[in-house]
């Protein structure tokens, strides 16, 4: 291992050890990392350009690096043994060399670990169709994917293909037969990957993430045809991932393509993470599962009807707008009102539901404690 690898997995390591999400090194900047969605500094030591061109030369194989430097950006995991993955990236900037990694947790949490709303574990029992999982980046997608996944494992015998970039959660074959392939490693595109995978007998297809047009085209295609395809996409809530898909296709084909998405889509998961009284984060998340009604106001462009609907249909169908999850969040004492009314979709709507709400259990900490600090020293002597 080389100088620069043995610095990285020291940060790394520290960075499990304080919970942090993402680590974040720069050419002539401090290593920072990501705790409860807030940057904190880690160290004194200033990082050279020589320093992660030597780093990138370290942990990349000849090909990566020559890849990165050609294409001035490159995504790829890193794996320390048992201890951690990580989804990582390096990019040039205007100062030399930087580099982003996630962790992937190695447990993969259950449904109820992550106090999902119930119904979300209808999602597992579907046999066909389309269900997408959405949210920003960092929201917690692959989480929520990786747990319902898992749930299919543990209680049907399936044929599961998963194409991601790169692969994440590894999951062990259970009552399912997995295959996970990676972009770049094992397959060239999601496209090509899931364009092959429909001569690969799979009931399910996990698609990392719907880029572009082709890859919705075949998605929508694998549902009708009798799988059941999961997959992310980078939007808010349901009503603009229905726009978002439909108005990647031209205006002649979108006619045939909200008619097949009408079709097919059996459920869209939007979630947002909200900073909690505690210091940790909520999960919000708005839930759309097809009704009649639902099909019928996709299959009819009456998308602006949509979150109407779910929020009518919580009591009967389990779904719920963004703020429904969110003052539900806010009624069990999690978040402040200040925080509920800044994430809210529609505070003014939100701030009328509020009335009456008792303040006692949700008064804001009196005081921010600072975040726990980094000691290297004491990681190197107890060797973690």
């Amino acid at each position: 291992m080389g100088e620069m690898e043995a610095k990285l997995q020291m940060y790394l390591k520290a960075m499990m050890k304080n919970k942090g999400s993402d680590l974040h090194l720069k050419a002539t900047a401090i290593p920072k990392t990501r705790v409860h969605g807030e940057l904190k500094t880690m160290g004194k030591e200033f990082m050279t350009a020589t320093m992660m061109e030597n780093l990138a030369k370290e942990i990349l194989t000849p090909d990566q690096y020559q890849k990165l430097v050609d294409d001035r950006q490159l995504d790829f995991s890193y794996v320390i043994g048992t201890e951690g993955r990580f989804r990582a990236n390096f990019f040039y900037q205007m100062n030399g060399l930087s580099s982003v990694m996630r962790i992937i947790p190695i447990k993969i949490l259950t449904l109820e670990d992550l106090k999902l709303p119930p119904v979300v574990a209808d999602f597992a029992e579907i046999p066909r169709g389309m269900i997408l999982v959405t949210g920003v980046t960092g929201s917690g997608k692959s989480t929520t994917l990786a747990a319902i996944i898992n749930r299919i494992n543990e209680t049907q015998a399936k044929h599961i293909i998963t194409v991601e970039d790169p692969v994440e959660f590894v999951h062990p074959d259970k009552m399912c037969l997995i295959n996970q392939r990676g972009v770049g490693e094992d397959t060239h595109s999601f496209a090509d990957a899931l364009k092959a995978a429909l001569r690969e007998d799979p009931d399910i297809i996990l698609v990392g993430e719907m880029r572009d047009m082709e890859t919705i085209e075949i998605g929508l295609h694998a549902a009708n045809t009798g799988h059941l395809v999961f997959s992310t996409l980078h939007t808010l809530d349901a009503k603009e991932t229905i726009d978002r898909i439909i108005g990647t296709f031209g205006a002649e084909e979108q006619p045939r393509i909200r008619l097949a998405l009408a079709s097919v889509l059996e459920g869209v998961l939007s979630q947002r993470l909200i900073p909690t009284i505690d210091g940790g984060r909520a999960a919000g998340i708005e839930i759309l599962k097809k009704t009649s009604r639902i099909e019928q106001l996709i299959a009819e462009d009456r998308d602006s009807e949509i979150p109407d609907a779910l929020a009518e249909g919580k009591d009967i169908y389990g779904t719920q707008t963004f703020d429904q999850a969110l003052l539900d969040i806010f009624n069990n004492g999690k978040i402040t009102k200040d925080m509920a009314l800044e994430y809210a979709t529609n505070p003014s709507d939100m701030l009328l539901k509020m009335q009456g709400v008792g303040k006692g259990a949700l008064a804001q900490k009196e005081s921010d404690e600072p975040a726990e600090v980094f000691d290297f020293k004491d990681l190197e002597e107890d060797g973690d």
